[in-house]
């Protein structure tokens, strides 16, 4: 599962890439996870490769699964994009906290799944 998430955030971040651009490689969205609570419901979120991106994933057994959210950074702002088939007013209450998170609040999640990572 962790290994899908790296992919499917690797291909949003290089689909609008020209042939002839240099692809970064793959990301691996596989750190973590640490367990947070958006929207009422919780969430596991994985830290990627490029010590940028975030993935958010429902939990296990959660009314707002299956759902996933990815941070990434676009013209050095962060973008938030979700896609699943969960309950609609849980991930609109999640998506709806996770717009409003701050570079550091972001930063800190980056940093809560290494810590998560290393235990």
């Amino acid at each position: 599962m962790k290994f899908l998430f790296g992919l499917l955030l690797a291909s949003s971040l290089c689909s609008g890439a020209n042939a002839q651009d240099v692809q970064a490689p793959p990301l691996d969205c596989s750190t973590g996870p640490v367990t947070k609570v958006f929207g009422s419901v919780p969430w596991l979120v994985y830290g990627c490769s490029d010590d940028k991106s975030l993935v958010v994933v429902s939990a296990p057994g959660s009314p707002a699964a299956p759902f996933y959210f990815m941070f990434f950074q676009k013209d050095g702002k962060y973008v938030v994009y979700g896609e699943g088939t969960g309950a609609k007013s849980l991930t609109d209450g999640a998506h709806a906290e996770l717009i409003r998170l701050s570079d550091e609040e972001i930063r800190a999640l980056l940093a809560s799944t290494k810590q998560a990572s290393k235990k």
